[in-house]
């Protein structure tokens, strides 16, 4: 991730994507706001980290800085009280960056309750799109909000883990947090 340097109490500004790097019981994630708006919630050292980058980049038409903020903190607050297990949902607003396609993925992925699991297929159908199971898939782990939402929480239709940017260990760390793991 290419990044300009900054002071600290420098102003906000709108062509920016402000970033925090935060490390989690079960990895390092990479924060990101836009205008007040979570952007990136995404896992530091994934395979397709300079893709989703790009994407954020391009589609914001902005650059990234690392910089403190309100929203930011609340974020971390947030993920914190999620792991010390006092906190089953998320208050901060999201901004999706990607096709229309992806975002109707990504928000069905945020109805999937703490502690549920779901499938590609089920998810598919949540859409009402049953045949696009393999783009359902593709637009999961392009995801770069996790935990927000929670692709996590996503299995395969036999009830075993499938892939996660974060790792599969991570993913099955979460879903025991979450006392859901192989249960739909």
């Amino acid at each position: 991730m290419k990044e300009r340097s900054s002071l600290k109490n420098e102003p906000l500004k709108p062509d920016e994507i402000h970033i925090q790097y935060f490390k989690t019981p079960v990895g390092e994630l990479v924060l990101g706001e836009y205008e007040g708006r979570l952007c990136m919630a995404d896992w530091r050292y994934r395979k397709m980290r300079e893709m989703i980058d790009a994407r954020l980049g391009k589609g914001l038409n902005a650059t990234f800085a690392e910089k403190e903020s309100a929203l930011l903190q609340q974020v971390k607050d947030e993920l914190s009280e999620y792991f010390q297990g006092s906190r089953k949902t998320f208050g901060v607003p999201l901004l999706f960056v990607g096709t229309e396609f992806q975002k109707s993925v990504w928000n069905a992925l945020t109805r999937i309750s703490y502690g549920e699991t779901s499938s590609y297929s089920d998810l598919a159908k949540k859409i009402e799109n049953e045949k696009a199971v393999r783009a359902v898939a593709n637009a999961n782990g392009a995801n770069a909000i996790s935990i927000f939402v929670p692709c996590h929480r996503i299995i395969g239709s036999d009830g075993k883990l499938t892939g996660y940017a974060g790792g599969l260990e991570a993913k099955k760390k979460l879903l025991e947090l979450e006392k859901s793991l192989f249960t739909m």
